[in-house]
């Protein structure tokens, strides 16, 4: 395996890549804590400071999982702790949820990518549980998260900043215009944000809902019982004692490989723009990046900061895709004024926007940058 830095002057040639049921859910919060590129460095070890020798499922894989199984309870319990009364200690539970995500996601990637070297029906029945409750008790984060986001876009929107104005002014047209465009975005700007609000508000409410239902169901308290079973005990397939490269090192390879094969596939810089067809692709990128640094940090103990902002630009790119269409779906609505409809549109376009800058710095952190333009 490469180190990040290390760069590709072909195209990866590998197995087609997974979908997106890795039990990483899409609307992660997960800060970019980065991957590593890999394998064992000149003097024979591996940055976690194992002799390469030392990459068996015993020594790395199952501690691993078992720390992440701990960490997941231990978030779980500081949950419960903050979460009554519900009018205190809300950041406090917030924190402790996304702690408990990132430890499922974690978890869940690391049974997928190391599937073979664990027991596979209890890894494909885990991995399915944690991405349903991973999924459950991200939905009322994204919400909350998306409607700030727009919010606070309408609100520059409508400013002296806007980037309808900025293109104006750099077609030549006169400050007139700019005067034009802001008066008619002002106009409506602020019924969208109520508009906005209510629709994500109320969406956020019902995500809320199903996450304290969830968290009460039969089939968390099955999941949560699973997880602390996996905290004392990794179910390994047999004979996988002692194979470091079968077991480990092959299937962290397979997964790097099918990432820098979904990232060379992605549209060039300078395909055409505001093509809602390409999100599918860069979604995938982010999903194969999150299974590739959980891989490595599995197989060299920590994270690699060259995937760091990379990673964070793809997270920044799927808040952008979802908050342009959660402006198109409100631009839907039956009846709403016409001005009201117009800044939903300058809102999508400066979403869309958003996109493509976050693809731009994408393709400039890419720390194999040459699989970007391989033929």
């Amino acid at each position: 395996m490469r180190r990040p830095d290390q760069q590709t002057t072909t195209r990866p040639t590998t197995d087609p890549a997974p979908g997106t049921g890795t039990g990483a859910d899409a609307t992660a919060d997960t800060p970019p804590d980065g991957g590593t590129g890999a394998g064992s460095l000149p003097d024979g070890t591996t940055g976690s400071g194992h002799p390469a020798g030392d990459l068996t499922t015993e020594a790395v894989l199952a501690p691993y999982l078992r720390g992440q199984a701990a960490d997941f309870l231990r978030s779980l319990r500081l949950h419960h702790e903050h979460s009554a009364p519900a009018d205190a200690g809300g950041h406090d539970a917030a924190a402790a949820t996304r702690a408990l995500r990132r430890a499922a996601r974690r978890i869940s990637g690391s049974l997928h990518t190391f599937r073979a070297a664990l027991d596979p029906h209890w890894a494909d029945q885990l991995r399915a549980e944690l991405a349903w409750l991973s999924g459950v008790l991200a939905r009322e984060h994204a919400y909350a998260n998306r409607l700030t986001r727009l919010v606070e876009a309408l609100h520059q929107l409508s400013g002296p900043a806007l980037p309808a104005a900025r293109g104006a002014r750099a077609a030549g047209e006169t400050s007139a215009s700019d005067a034009q465009g802001r008066a008619a975005l002002g106009v409506g700007a602020a019924r969208a944000g109520a508009l906005l609000e209510r629709r994500l508000t109320l969406a956020r409410t019902r995500s809320h809902s199903a996450a304290l239902q969830a968290l009460g169901s039969s089939r968390f308290h099955a999941v949560a019982d699973a997880v602390a079973l996996l905290a004392s005990d990794v179910p390994l397939a047999p004979g996988t004692t002692g194979r470091a490269a079968e077991a480990l090192l092959e299937p962290a390879e397979r997964a790097e490989q099918r990432l820098l094969a979904a990232v060379a596939a992605l549209p060039p810089a300078d395909s055409e723009p505001y093509n809602e067809a390409q999100d599918a692709a860069w979604h995938q990128a982010r999903l194969l990046l999150r299974l590739h640094r959980y891989a490595h940090e599995v197989v060299l103990g920590a994270a690699a900061p060259a995937l760091a902002s990379c990673g964070h630009a793809l997270d920044l790119h799927r808040d952008a895709v979802e908050a342009a269409a959660a402006a198109a779906a409100a631009a839907r609505t039956p009846r709403i004024a016409p001005a009201t409809a117009y800044a939903l549109g300058v809102l999508h376009a400066d979403q869309r926007h958003e996109v493509e800058a976050a693809r731009a710095v994408f393709r400039e952190t890419w720390p194999y940058a040459t699989a970007l333009t391989a033929p």
